[in-house]
C-alpha cells in the first residue's frame, strides 16, 4: 500500500502543479493586486462558509469545502459550500513558503510532504499512509510569486473513489477526525 500511495502522490504532484497553474492566471493576479476578490458569506465568529458561493481563489481559507469543480482551462475562482452540504474537497492546512526565488517543483513537493503529511495525520486522526483519504495542494505560480508576493500553499483533503482513483467521492461534513 505504501508504494501505491507514493506513486499516487507523485502523480498527484504533477496534477497539483497543473491545477495550481490553472487556478491562477492574469485575471486572478490583477484581482489580487487591485485588491478585488469575492469572498463567501461567513460566520462572524468561526469564519465558516454559511452559504454556497463562488469566490476568488485567493479568498479560499482553511476549513472551506468545495464541490466538484471542472479544473480544465484557466480558473480564477472556485465554488465553496458549507461543509454540512455535499462536497468533494476541504482545505485542511496551509503554510507559507520561504521568501526568495520560487522553489522548484521538487522543492515544493518536499515542503508539502514535510508540512501537509503530518497535518493530514493530525487532521484525520490516523497516519496518512494508513488512510483511505488523500490530498492535493495549491501553490503559487511564477506570476503570483513575483507580482503578488504569494507564498501560500494550501493542502486539500478528499476521498478517492475506489472505482476510479482519479475521481473524488462526495462527502457531507468535515473529514476532520474521520480516522479512515
Amino acid at each position: 500500500m505504501m508504494k501505491l500511495r507514493k506513486r499516487r502522490a507523485l502523480a498527484l504532484a504533477g496534477t497539483a502543479l497543473a491545477l495550481s497553474i490553472a487556478l491562477t492566471g492574469c485575471g486572478a493576479i490583477n484581482s489580487l493586486i487591485v485588491g478585488g476578490g469575492n469572498d463567501a458569506q461567513r460566520d462572524e465568529d468561526t469564519g465558516e462558509v454559511t452559504e454556497g458561493s463562488n469566490i476568488d481563489i485567493f479568498s479560499l481559507k482553511v476549513g472551506d469545502c468545495m464541490p466538484a469543480t471542472d479544473t480544465s482551462g484557466e480558473i480564477t475562482d472556485t465554488d465553496v459550500v458549507p461543509c454540512s452540504e455535499p462536497h468533494t474537497d476541504e482545505v485542511f492546512f496551509e503554510f507559507d513558503l520561504a521568501d526568495g526565488d520560487l522553489p522548484s517543483d521538487d522543492e515544493i513537493t518536499a515542503e508539502v510532504e514535510a508540512q501537509c503529511v503530518p497535518a493530514f495525520s493530525e487532521f484525520v486522526g490516523i497516519d496518512y499512509y494508513d488512510s483511505a483519504l488523500d490530498f492535493w495542494w495549491l501553490t503559487p505560480t511564477e506570476d503570483t510569486w513575483t507580482q503578488a508576493d504569494d507564498r501560500l500553499v494550501q493542502c486539500v483533503i478528499y476521498e478517492p473513489d475506489p472505482a476510479d482513483p482519479q475521481a473524488s467521492l462526495e462527502v457531507t461534513g468535515s473529514l476532520k477526525g474521520a480516522a479512515r
